[in-house]
């Protein structure tokens, strides 16, 4: 790289640099905003009867655990979620918490896809879908506090594999502790502080599925052109292009 070159890297970065500390300084603000101009309120934890095409979704559910039951067993190689995603090395420290992607930040994932047909065809229901995959936390794990960038974003687990020993796998969200059921939506708001334990010898497994949430105009404007820029950062374009490789990856090996 010559010197011009150089020095504009160093520019780009700076201004990306800046642009990442603004944004993390008004986050806040944006997100009181979004909350006020939500159509489903607040809560840290929802109703799934909020959004009806939870109940298509879960109607979908045999085909989606059967299609998961496939990868497993054909051992498919599935990356530890810190490998594809630099912004969750922070708090994925080791490689317990595995991802399959079939969306990610708002780009359809098309080796996802393929191998996951019907799962792929059952998000068709999701509307304002962002990402979705298949999140796997193994025997033990535990994933610290922690906190989601928009309130334009809820998060919505289909449980797909629940250790026999319920109560001791759960998530933390706020003040509220959720437990999964198989077959069953879970729908929380992950803006608000959360954390996640398996303390079995079994492993868990959800589609986790991240949706916009319902806005009046106004914040359903200015939440879009914040989820833009996100989509645009260079946090997600890292992920994107690692989650190209190991689909260039899996189809050699696929053969």
């Amino acid at each position: 790289m010559n010197d011009v070159a150089l020095a504009g890297a160093k520019t780009d970065k700076v201004k990306r640099s800046l642009l990442y500390r603004a944004g993390k300084k008004l986050r806040p603000w944006f997100n009181r905003f979004l909350a006020r101009n939500s159509l489903v309120g607040d809560p840290e934890a929802f109703d799934k009867q909020q959004f009806p095409w939870m109940a298509e979704l879960e109607a979908h559910w045999p085909a989606i655990r059967a299609e998961f039951d496939q990868l497993m067993q054909r051992n498919t190689p599935i990356p530890a979620l810190r490998d594809i995603s630099p912004d969750h090395r922070r708090i994925a420290k080791d490689h317990s918490w595995h991802s399959f992607f079939l969306w990610g930040y708002g780009y359809r994932i098309e080796e996802g896809c393929r191998l996951c047909p019907q799962t792929a065809r059952a998000l068709l229901v999701v509307p304002g879908l962002n990402s979705a995959f298949f999140s796997i936390l193994g025997p033990g794990a535990h994933i610290p506090r922690h906190t989601g960038v928009t309130k334009r974003i809820i998060t919505c687990h289909l449980a797909l594999v629940v250790p026999e020993a319920r109560e001791d796998c759960r998530i933390q969200v706020g003040d509220e502790t959720l437990y999964w059921e198989a077959g069953q939506c879970t729908v929380f708001d992950d803006t608000y502080p959360h954390e996640v334990w398996n303390d079995t010898n079994q492993t868990r497994a959800v589609l986790l599925i991240q949706f916009k949430r319902p806005l009046r105009l106004p914040g359903r404007l200015l939440g879009d052109l914040f989820l833009g820029a996100v989509r645009r950062s260079p946090f997600v374009q890292e992920a994107r292009n690692n989650l190209a490789a190991w689909s260039r990856a899996h189809k050699l090996l696929d053969g």
